[in-house]
């Protein structure tokens, strides 16, 4: 595939030549992308719990949500220059943590909301606690919905790491800005590409984990 006046779309010489300079960006890419996932949960889970047990308080828990993925990513990033610095990873960690609190916050309480009565009856009658029943009984039953949510919040900041580079950070985005400051189509290509194989991958590997999270889900499966 060649462009209008001649010159290649792609340049494999040059990707050949920057194959470490593509481990280090995805590398950083997958950090920065993966880590507001985590903090996310961490602090979904909690979120939703108190949600299930106080209904009044996840109103506004989700509005407050929406109201921080309704901000636009760019202005974002941009208010956490003054707080964090031109270098540091969390100018892009905070605000995409935010974000995922959007999706991750409902699933958690959806999937909590599907745990069905008798089945919560049926642990305090064996003996379990509050805690002990959320976490060998509730959060393994809600593991479908939630990773749901975790799927999309996964895949959501892949993608959106790439806008941190405005702001000193950004992973392959950096190939991005390098292409089009040269008028170079191939780090382009290159970003783009790799940034949609990051996202199938880890959306692969939510999908095994959770199947091996859920094995009755395929034993159920198994004799349907």
């Amino acid at each position: 595939m060649a462009l209008v006046d001649g010159e290649p779309l792609i340049r494999w010489n040059w990707v050949a030549d920057h194959l470490q300079d593509f481990v280090d960006l995805t590398g950083e890419h997958l950090f920065l992308s993966l880590a507001p996932v985590v903090l996310g949960l961490l602090i979904s889970i909690p979120l939703g719990v108190a949600s299930i047990r106080w209904s009044w308080l996840y109103p506004p828990v989700f509005a407050g949500a929406n109201l921080l993925y309704a901000i636009p990513s760019l202005a974002l990033f941009m208010l956490m220059l003054d707080l964090t610095g031109l270098n540091s990873r969390w100018t892009a960690i905070v605000p995409l943590t935010g974000y995922t609190l959007a999706v991750l916050v409902p699933n958690v309480v959806d999937g909590l909301r599907q745990v069905p009565a008798s089945v919560r009856q049926a642990a305090t009658a064996m003996g379990f606690g509050t805690w002990r029943r959320l976490i060998q009984v509730e959060l393994p039953i809600a593991v479908p919905v939630i990773m749901a949510g975790l799927r999309v919040a996964t895949v959501s900041s892949i993608s959106l790491v790439s806008v941190a580079v405005l702001v000193g950070q950004g992973g392959l985005g950096q190939l991005f800005t390098d292409g089009a400051q040269r008028e170079f189509p191939t780090p382009i290509i290159a970003g783009i590409v790799l940034t949609i194989i990051l996202a199938f991958a880890a959306d692969l590997a939510l999908v095994t984990a959770q199947r091996l999270l859920t094995p009755w889900a395929r034993s159920r499966k198994g004799t349907a």
